[in-house]
């Protein structure tokens, strides 16, 4: 594998960790909304679930969005998975009209009509996430080639989970952005599990670095439960990208703590696997990093409990918010061009 990593400026650790929190924070509670459950932030009035339908949570996958979207600007694009929580808040996204938007709230992003699975916020260059597995790669491809025929600057950054390399769309996206030498960072988030199905033994070769490698992409790998090391190897890449030299991709190897969703309580998975991963927490090791780097404890927790705080309010904007219209389920529609939708 091939590395563009040479950038020695040292990671803001107090940042990194505050967004870390703010979206397992968040992922908690909209986890629990999911189920009409409990938790410290607790339960509706009526135990019933005020998130309608399961969420994929990221939970336990904090520092690969943390650390590639801590290099970006507005005027950059992301795309994302299903599994786009985290991704969106840290490309700058308002944490409460998230939450409004998985209640199904007029004032979500969407006005309650994208869900958890739809989220977008163009103002931040967050182009979407997306049910469909890979479909983010081409998406991101043809923003990042529009940018580079307007000549106004900016990348593209699209992240997918190790799912999506054995899918067509994987494969075309790599490599019309390599011919074309395309202004985008391709982020493999291998969380080593496809929905209730291990990746590894449906992974033909040696995954995605290699198949990146085999059109003439760069790849560099890295420890994805390492924020520090995340946000160094991203600086790299985003550096290289952004001065036109072509796509890369960054294999960051994290782990889906989680069921393939809220509901699921992924029995398939070995409890050994999973204890030896939650060894592994990327909020745990911040902690300790910055133990040892002979810091406070006391302003983690500081920094923890406003995330609980702003999560709490945003629950308790999402819970009294209107509904939509009724009329706004004729707005946003394609039209045939017969008028008959209308």
């Amino acid at each position: 594998m091939t590395s563009d990593v040479t950038a020695t400026a040292v990671p803001p650790l107090l940042d990194l960790y505050r967004m870390m929190v703010r979206i397992r924070a968040f992922e908690d509670a909209a986890e629990v909304a999911s189920q009409g459950g409990v938790s410290a932030y607790g339960k509706s009035s009526d135990g019933t679930a005020k998130v309608k339908g399961p969420l994929h949570l990221s939970t336990g996958q904090e520092a690969v969005a943390t650390g590639v979207c801590a290099h970006l600007h507005a005027s950059d694009y992301l795309t994302s998975t299903h599994r786009g929580h985290g991704h969106t808040l840290a490309k700058g996204a308002d944490l409460t009209r998230m939450m409004c938007e998985l209640f199904g709230k007029a004032t979500g992003f969407n006005g309650g009509k994208g869900g958890s699975m739809h989220i977008a916020d163009f103002s931040v260059g967050m182009l979407g996430a997306n049910g469909v597995v890979a479909a983010g790669l081409p998406i991101a491809t043809g923003a990042a080639h529009a940018q580079k025929l307007r000549g106004q600057g900016g990348i593209t950054v699209c992240i997918f989970g190790d799912g999506a390399i054995n899918r067509g769309p994987f494969l075309e996206a790599l490599n019309w952005a390599q011919i074309y030498q395309l202004p985008v960072l391709f982020v493999c988030e291998d969380n080593r599990w496809s929905a209730t199905t291990a990746s590894g033994p449906m992974i033909g070769g040696a995954g995605a670095s290699a198949r990146a490698e085999s059109l003439g992409i760069a790849s560099t790998p890295v420890d994805g439960n390492d924020v520090e090391a995340v946000w160094r190897a991203a600086q790299a890449l985003v550096a290289t990208v952004r001065a036109g030299q072509g796509p890369r991709l960054l294999h960051a190897i994290t782990y889906r703590v989680k069921g393939h969703v809220s509901v699921d309580l992924a029995a398939y998975r070995e409890p050994a696997e999973l204890a030896a991963a939650l060894l592994t927490d990327p909020i745990a090791r911040a902690r300790q990093r910055f133990t040892e780097q002979g810091g406070d404890l006391t302003q983690l927790d500081a920094i923890e409990q406003a995330a609980r705080d702003e999560v709490q309010a945003a629950l308790a904007t999402a819970g009294s918010d209107p509904w939509p219209a009724a009329e706004s389920a004729f707005t946003d529609i394609q039209t045939t061009g017969a008028g008959q939708w209308f």
